[in-house]
């Protein structure tokens, strides 16, 4: 699936690059900064392809706004997992709404949106598992530098909160609760058309 989604991302950056460059010398309306269109994108995400996992997003945005919706599948490292656990496994799935400061897609950005995760989690004492699902606000900043393009790596940072979902549970004797603020950071690479 890693391997499916990366062909595809290639493919699309592949296809664009080629596009740009038969268009005539003149910004095209999308590269207007004054233009009132919809430019659609894709991302990946390192974090989840550091952890094994994978991570797909689109989005849709005009002027300095776009909503973007995403999965990711995460093996959250066992740093940050409650002590007495491991392998704790994330699906998550997001919509969510961004603003730029500045116009075509570049410079700061911050966003917030509902997350629902789906996760399962063992006990690094036995193969016992259990799982659970939690529903989450995000909050996120990040930067856009554009790279080539319609090109771009985005840094960011985001916050989420839990505020509904499984409470705490019992595994092999060991209790374990979601934390209420679950932090993350990583770099998105993304393309817009």
């Amino acid at each position: 699936m890693k391997k499916a989604i990366l062909i595809i991302f290639t493919s699309l950056s592949i296809q664009l690059h080629a596009q740009s460059k038969n268009e005539n010398n003149t910004d095209s309306v999308k590269n207007n900064p004054t233009s009132k269109e919809w430019n659609f994108g894709v991302e990946l995400d390192v974090l989840p392809y550091a952890t094994g996992g994978y991570f797909g997003a689109g989005w849709a945005g005009k002027d300095k706004w776009r909503v973007r919706g995403l999965y990711a599948d995460v093996n959250r490292p066992d740093f940050v997992t409650k002590d007495g656990f491991t392998d704790h496994h994330v699906k998550a799935y997001a919509l969510v709404l961004d603003r730029f400061l500045k116009d075509n897609w570049k410079g700061w950005w911050i966003g917030g949106g509902p997350v629902l995760w789906k996760s399962d989690i063992q006990s690094d004492s036995s193969n016992a598992t259990k799982s659970f699902d939690n529903f989450l606000l995000n909050g996120s900043l990040g930067y856009n530098f554009t790279i080539y393009k319609n090109i771009y790596i985005s840094p960011w940072a985001g916050l989420s909160l839990k505020v509904a979902g499984d409470d705490e549970f019992t595994l092999d004797n060991k209790e374990y609760n979601l934390p209420w603020l679950n932090p993350e950071a990583s770099v998105k690479f993304g393309i817009y058309f």
